[in-house]
């Protein structure tokens, strides 16, 4: 708003000045005249009208400190605000709860003209396109208050008639009318009229699209007073993209991924999309480099990392299916996945996603998968979780078989920003289920639900304060293993918890139960009354349920560029093997931290600090005969030693894109 704005820290702090670094802005007396001027307009405008702006400047040999004292006095209050023309066509009451200038406000001018504009809205868009609202208002200076009046002139209430399109080479028109939101008969909304626009965008034929009304005024004609005829002007761009893109992550080291995306598949706007995927890159057989040592040391003693994972799709994207409101798509895939410390999945399979309601911000979907894949995970969570200790029965457990599923899944979406949100919120969950009528192995029957709820308010200029609520659970059933029946739950589909997405003063995976291993049960040390193995390997077993909160501002310092922000969380969590220590909220884990943000097309790029003051979750100790395979439990709880000292207790997170 004014002109006349302080030097940066860099360029005023007397210790680092001399370097020359910060903006240096000097005193301008025209320019500081003017900002006077402008803050008495501006406090007028916002219904201010005794406003008085004093200054004072105070000059040194190589500055200039400059004071404006502002006494903005008694505003001038709104005391009437009548909505006028729309007692048959609105809800008056909720339409002026709707507006920003309220009874007993200051009479702000902006306000008003927005308080104009939102009537102009709710009238367009339930079909009066042509409306348009008067301004009538009665200031009183002295007796500070102001009578205001929104004169509604709707017009006529309108239909969709026909649609015009203009500017396609290769899309045939009817495809085009048979995608928009709006349809010949429809009332004329302009809310349609934008989604229309932006799902054309979305097809990935068009560069330019713009969509409105043909006529700029109503038609006179007495046949056509209520039709309204629609322009659709399109640009059309290239068909085929092809992605490539490469990255580092903490738990995949290095990554390449490609694809490719073929829009108008077989006519009509369908999108058929191939993508591949490598990651763990120069720590995986047969890239393995010994990056483990170095830029990847996240990864140096987790056996998942052994080999490359990959992952190959090709879907087709069905814009329309049944109506324009829901789409549908149907993909093939082969993928080998690991989760850190936990499991590695190798499977291919088809899966079809059918969504409703897609250009809503409540879509809803529901979708079917088959696939045929193994999942090979640590021998000692078998034995530790499923009680099948024998290298036999385990054999068994990783053998390939089917699998089948049914997902459903609803999300309601307000927040501003899929990358990085600052208002708003985001509220979904899902339920999957598998079982043998689905076309499941019997090993494969379980009923899985998972929640998640996040809410973002600003706080001033560019901060916000964000929180997340994630709660999960899985209920299996009861299958025959090792000659004795069990409650075994996939380790796949099980729930893990710790990482730069969940609690971040854990590694990924490590927050919940473990089962420790040792092969040499002579190799240990004693200090006091702790025995310590000096020869363990702790392995997560993931849980029946997760509960999750968070709880992060994110705020800039005004000394650093504006791509920079600072980041302050508290994340608190567990998993837990008893849904009833779910339920009971038992040994929840709290971990705060800091961060930094750096702003790119692609996101933030986050690195995040969390403190972990806690030992390490107890567990069986296993011992693991290597001549026969064979496990035992050797202590039915151990607990491994806590790292010593502040900074070792600290668990640095890289990532992109906000941890929710």
């Amino acid at each position: 708003m004014i002109a006349t704005t302080g030097s940066s820290f860099f360029a005023t702090a007397w210790w680092i000045r001399w370097v020359g670094l910060g903006e240096k802005r000097y005193f301008d007396e025209l320019e500081f005249r003017r900002d006077v001027v402008r803050l008495i307009l501006y406090y007028r405008q916002a219904g201010f009208m005794r406003v008085v702006v004093d200054t004072t400047v105070r000059r040194t040999e190589k500055a200039a400190f400059v004071t404006f004292v502002i006494h903005e006095g008694e505003p001038v209050r709104v005391r009437r605000l009548a909505i006028l023309g729309v007692d048959s066509l609105l809800d008056v009451k909720a339409l002026t709860r709707a507006l920003p200038l309220q009874t007993g406000d200051p009479f702000n001018r902006l306000l008003l003209q927005v308080a104009a504009d939102t009537v102009v809205a709710w009238l367009r868009n339930r079909g009066y396109p042509y409306a348009e609202v008067l301004r009538n208002f009665d200031a009183q200076n002295d007796s500070l208050v102001a009578d205001i009046e929104l004169d509604a002139l709707p017009g006529r209430r309108m239909r969709v008639g026909e649609v015009v399109v203009q500017g396609t080479q290769r899309v045939n028109p009817a495809t085009i009318r048979g995608i928009i939101a709006t349809r010949p008969g429809d009332l004329v909304r302009v809310d349609k009229l934008t989604e229309s626009q932006r799902v054309l965008y979305g097809t990935g034929l068009f560069q330019a699209v713009a969509v409105g009304l043909l006529d700029s005024t109503p038609p006179t004609t007495a046949a056509n007073d209520s039709i309204a005829r629609v322009l659709i002007r399109v640009g059309e761009g290239q068909r085929r993209r092809v992605r490539i893109g490469a990255g580092y992550g903490s738990v995949d080291c290095l990554r390449v991924r490609t694809g490719l995306s073929s829009a108008g598949f077989l006519g009509g706007a369908r999108v058929l999309d191939i993508s591949a995927e490598v990651s763990k890159l120069g720590v995986g057989y047969p890239t393995n480099a010994g990056l483990e040592n170095n830029i990847c040391r996240y990864l140096q003693n987790d056996p998942t990392s052994d080999t490359l994972n990959y992952s190959v799709a090709t879907t087709l994207f069905q814009p329309r299916i049944f109506s324009p409101q829901h789409t549908a798509s149907v993909g093939v895939f082969a993928e080998r996945r690991s989760a850190y410390q936990s499991y590695t999945r190798i499977q291919r399979g088809v899966n079809l996603v059918l969504t409703f309601n897609a250009r809503t911000r409540t879509p809803y979907s529901v979708g079917y998968t088959f696939s045929r894949g193994r999942t090979d995970a640590d021998p000692a969570v078998f034995c530790s979780v499923f009680t099948v200790c024998n290298e036999k029965d385990q054999a068994y457990l990783q053998t390939t078989r089917p699998f089948a599923a049914i997902t459903a899944s609803i999300v309601h979406r307000t927040a501003n920003s899929l990358l990085d949100p600052t208002s708003g919120a985001v509220v979904g969950g899902s339920v999957t289920h598998s079982s043998k009528t689905l076309g499941s192995d019997p090993l494969y029957q379980f009923t899985r639900f998972d929640g998640e709820a996040s809410k973002y308010y600003p706080v001033r200029r560019r901060s916000v304060l964000a929180f997340r609520l994630r709660l999960g659970t899985i209920q299996p059933v009861r299958v025959s293993l090792a000659q004795d029946t069990s409650q075994f739950v996939p380790p796949e589909q099980r729930f893990y918890a710790g990482g730069a997405t969940t609690v971040r003063g854990y590694r990924a995976n490590e927050l919940g139960p473990k089962v420790y291993v040792t092969e040499d049960t002579t190799a240990f040390r004693v200090e006091g009354s702790d025995t310590t193995w000096t020869s363990v390997r702790a392995s997560p077993t993931g849980g029946n349920s997760v509960l999750v909160l968070n709880a992060e501002y994110r705020f800039p310092v005004g000394s650093l560029p504006s791509s920079f922000r600072f980041a302050a969380f508290v994340d608190v969590g567990q998993v837990y093997e008893n849904n009833l220590d779910f339920l009971s909220l038992k040994h929840l884990r709290v971990t705060p931290g800091i961060g930094l943000r750096f702003s790119t097309p692609l996101g933030p790029v986050r690195l995040d600090a969390g403190y972990n003051g806690y030992d390490p979750e107890a567990g069986p100790l296993l011992y693991q005969n290597n001549a026969t395979g064979q496990l035992t439990e050797f202590r039915s709880t151990y607990q491994g030693k806590a790292p010593q000292g502040f900074f070792k207790r600290i668990t640095l997170q890289f990532a992109i894109g906000q941890a929710y």
